[in-house]
């Protein structure tokens, strides 16, 4: 028997296997599809909050070697703004990546702790009960397991089998997505792609190098059924449509269609059955949100799952997930519906598009707007205090090193600059550093294992209570 097994092997299935081994839970993941191999790039932007959580976990240079560093600039509704100036964080960067890159390597990281992936192994039916989830695959093999994670992508079958309601608005415009060859100059395919962008930017192409590019087109006009990919002639045809030429399209891979539906499950979790990533949430791919915002609910998820398992948990925690991480999707649906309409051609959404595109270049505007698609600006609800608490800690200095180095193994952290604290009942649970020289404005605090901070003070009892709070009752 499992204490977990996660449905789906993509950056959130992975990611909350790696923060479940942490904790030494026994995990196994299934992924329906066969193996790692991708016949297309995809390239996907890391924004800060999920480089910080990857510095934590000593995952970032591993990422680093194979993406691409740019300015976090024009990431709201691509509306080309400098990156704003001070942002707090030492990883005030987007990193560009292969997608199947993140995924070899945070499976890889799972792998690594001690999790057991299973490929070609799709979930097709399970049971709860009040002790475990008895969960069945395609082949007929039954495994049981105390907790179930859908992490199964935007089509989850966790979800579609748990019933839970999932409202929303269904897509109104699909585009096509692919890679492929282009024989044209490049000068030319830019010139072209300037031309058209500026009235329809839903129409990009990006060279990755070698001759091959990204192409981003609407899919007006081609097939409505979903079910089948789109084909090269689908592609060219838009682009003669748009462009006046196909600019010798050829050697086509991962050819794809999205649309701009946006849903949010009603629950995050029913019994021992939970949702995370697309699983839960699916909105359109404006400003490039949507891997980030599962990996951080894999990073909320992990702690909290662990400790229920491990009978730590104080009995609110786990439902913690939901009141935390539900309100963030929500606001991620909300600002890419805002960026859907500020992408539309019509003369309405263009004039509020030329007033917003004045209005970022107050700092105050730009970079309120960057924290909020950078997830850097959450601030969870832990009641009343000071502007720090509920906020996720920039990785400060300390005289052991950097903060983000002692998070590694996904413990709670007291770093106390009175030197008087201590965190003794809790120390399987929680570290403690003693650092009257920690570049912080407070006189101690707590922070959790997903690096948002917990409690503020310099007494004892308080410390104690929020102790108690976050990481159950003492061990002695």
């Amino acid at each position: 028997m499992f204490d977990v097994i996660i449905a789906g092997c993509g950056p959130t299935g992975a990611m909350l296997a790696a923060e479940l081994r942490l904790h030494d839970v026994r995990v196994l993941v299934l992924e329906k599809e066969t193996g790692h191999a991708s016949s297309f790039v995809r390239i996907v932007s890391l924004h800060i909050r999920s480089l910080e959580l990857m510095a934590m976990r000593g995952l970032l240079d591993r990422l680093l070697e194979r993406g691409r560093q740019r300015p976090v600039g024009g990431i709201f509704a691509a509306i080309p703004t400098p990156a704003p100036a001070g942002l707090d964080s030492a990883y005030a960067y987007l990193l560009g990546i292969p997608q199947p890159v993140v995924n070899q390597l945070l499976e890889e990281h799972a792998i690594e702790l001690g999790a057991q992936v299973r490929h070609g192994c799709a979930v097709t039916g399970f049971e709860q009960d009040d002790d475990g989830v008895t969960v069945e695959l395609a082949d007929g093999e039954r495994l049981r397991s105390r907790f179930l994670v859908g992490c199964d992508g935007a089509r989850s079958a966790v979800r579609k089998l748990l019933g839970v309601g999932f409202p929303g608005e269904p897509s109104r415009n699909d585009t096509l997505m692919g890679e492929m060859e282009l024989g044209a100059p490049q000068e030319q395919i830019a010139a072209k792609v300037a031309e058209i962008s500026a009235t329809d930017r839903r129409f990009s192409i990006r060279p990755f190098g070698e001759g091959v590019y990204s192409v981003v087109l609407p899919a007006e006009g081609v097939s409505e059924d979903r079910s089948q990919p789109p084909t090269l002639e689908d592609f060219t045809r838009q682009l003669r449509a748009l462009a006046g030429t196909d600019f010798g399209a050829h050697s086509p891979r991962g050819l794809s269609r999205f649309g701009d539906a946006t849903r949010l499950v009603e629950h995050y979790r029913v019994g021992r059955v939970l949702l995370a990533g697309d699983a839960a949430h699916i909105h359109p791919p404006a400003g490039g949100q949507g891997l980030n915002l599962g990996v951080q609910d894999a990073v909320n998820l992990g702690w909290k799952l662990a400790g229920q398992l491990q009978g730590w948990a104080p009995e609110s925690l786990l439902d913690s997930y939901q009141s935390e991480r539900h309100p963030v999707a929500a606001d991620v649906l909300d600002n890419t519906r805002a960026q859907v309409q500020l992408s539309s051609t019509e003369p309405g959404a263009q004039a509020v598009r030329r007033l917003l595109t004045e209005l970022m270049d107050f700092e105050e505007v730009n970079r309120a707007l960057t924290e909020k698609i950078t997830a850097t600006a959450i601030r969870y609800d832990f009641g009343a205090g000071p502007g720090l608490l509920g906020r996720r800690l920039p990785d400060i200095d300390l005289k052991q090193g950097r903060l983000y180095d002692r998070l590694r193994r996904g413990r709670g952290l007291v770093i106390d600059r009175t030197e008087r604290l201590t965190a003794d009942g809790w120390s399987d649970r929680v570290d403690l550093i003693a650092d009257p020289t920690a570049a912080l404005d407070v006189p101690a605090l707590l922070l959790r294992p997903d690096g948002y901070v917990a409690w503020i003070g310099d007494d004892q009892q308080d410390l104690n209570d929020h102790l108690g709070r976050w990481f159950g009752k003492p061990a002695n």
